[in-house]
């Protein structure tokens, strides 16, 4: 689909919400646009937003720094708080980030955004909950939010919930269920799952039936999985008695560095471990380092050390540019058996039929999705990296790394892609009950 729908609108923070609007990008009119960087009117507004960035970066790196990282993570957690879940009630009132938000506005943050969104009378997509508050404050366009975390702060939540024309396009029950607790009224919130990559689903799920096939078959090499579940996978996939033949290529770990370039040197680790199985070929390691290139040269350095930099089984997963990375990273999913981050926006790509290793959470909302991930049972923490050939090989035998592949297919969406086009072109959404169809 090539229409321009709709006015796509991103953040440079970090990668998650460029990530979910990277699947959007053929409707975007004039392609996706980065909220505090396009449409600059005043000089000031620039400085405001790079400061309130590279700050926000900054801090999410410094957690391990002696001193001064602590103090400075437990600011930023702060700003971040989510409010406990239970006792459900209502927390519609506006914190003080929602009216520091609007004080923002006020003082005209956004308004060269805004000015240039009235200039095409078209809805206005976006997954930042600032572009999101400020396109309805500046403009009389129709809005949908993307939420990228399966539990927000209330700052996503306009200052007078009931009376805002925000749409919210929720990634999971949970997500929905908070933006009740915040007053957004029910036809408010459409619960579409989180927009994952066309290209790693296919028309009629065909990709990703193929990708979810083979995958399940490495994942359990002792048949424990299949032997109690086939049936299911069968009726589900379609798939018969492709469940039956082996792959011919070895099992594919996946590391992924944060959008930020945190925990980095988990990889270290990684790579002295898998070294000697990736030199006999029954390993391929991709590294995936986003659009930094200080953790590319430090994968670099690492698998020099491993004396592995040249070998077969190793992929590097970069570029500078993001939406080229996000091409490179979607095509490597197509063979990853494993992904191993921290509960990012990457924690819905368990829809995908991807099971997730959990490296320690980073935020409040990164426990919530680490929460979520087992609560579903798509995700497994991390055990020591420096021994993971070792607890990856007995989860291989148990089929527990094909039971959570399993788990976040059936539990986990993959059609919110589809789904927010089809509000986009419609004006509703169809219901779905098939976990094969949500």
């Amino acid at each position: 689909m090539t229409t321009e729908l709709a006015w796509v609108i991103s953040a440079n923070m970090g990668l998650g919400h460029q990530r979910a609007t990277y699947p959007l990008r053929d409707i975007a009119y004039r392609g996706v646009h980065l909220f505090g960087e396009s449409f600059i009117k005043y000089p000031n507004e620039r400085r405001l937003w790079t400061f309130f960035r590279k700050s926000y970066e900054f801090i999410s790196r410094t957690k391990d720094v002696p001193i001064i990282g602590p103090p400075l993570y437990s600011f930023l957690e702060k700003l971040q708080n989510i409010s406990p879940y239970y006792p459900f009630r209502d927390r519609s009132r506006p914190s003080f980030q929602v009216k520091s938000l609007y004080s923002m506005i006020k003082r005209g943050m956004g308004h060269g955004f805004g000015a240039e969104l009235n200039s095409k009378k078209i809805p206005v997509v976006t997954s930042f909950y600032a572009a999101a508050i400020a396109a309805e404050e500046l403009t009389d366009l129709p809005v949908y939010c993307i939420i990228c975390d399966t539990d927000i702060n209330r700052v996503w939540v306009a200052k007078d919930p009931k009376k805002s024309r925000i749409i919210y396009f929720a990634p999971c029950g949970r997500a929905a269920r908070r933006l009740k607790q915040y007053g957004v009224p029910d036809e408010r919130i459409l619960l579409t799952g989180f927009p994952l990559p066309q290209e790693n689903i296919g028309p009629g799920m065909c990709v990703l039936s193929h990708d979810l096939i083979e995958r399940l078959v490495l994942l359990d090499p002792s048949h424990r999985f299949r032997n109690i579940h086939g049936e299911g996978v069968k009726y589900y996939l379609k798939c018969g008695e492709a469940l039956e033949k082996v792959p011919t290529r070895p099992i594919t770990i996946t590391y992924a560095v944060g959008g930020a370039g945190a925990q980095t040197e988990i990889a270290g680790d990684i790579i002295s471990n898998l070294a000697p199985w990736i030199r006999e070929g029954s390993v391929c390691l991709n590294l995936v380092a986003g659009v930094r290139k200080k953790v590319y040269d430090y994968f670099i350095n690492m698998l020099k050390k491993a004396g592995i930099d040249d070998a077969k089984g190793v992929n590097l997963i970069f570029d500078y540019e993001a939406n080229e990375y996000f091409r490179k990273f979607n095509s490597i999913l197509h063979t990853t058996d494993l992904l191993w981050t921290k509960p990012s926006e990457l924690t819905f790509y368990c829809g995908l039929g991807i099971p997730i290793i959990m490296a320690p959470s980073i935020g409040p909302h990164e426990v919530a999705n680490r929460r979520w991930l087992q609560e579903i049972g798509a995700g497994i923490p991390q055990n020591e990296p420096k021994y993971c050939w070792e607890w990856i090989n007995d989860y291989l035998a148990d089929g527990k790394l094909a039971r959570a592949a399993w788990d976040g297919f059936l539990y986990g969406r993959r059609m919110g892609t589809y789904k927010i086009l089809e509000v986009l072109t419609t004006g509703t959404m169809k219901i779905e009950t098939s976990p094969v169809k949500r």
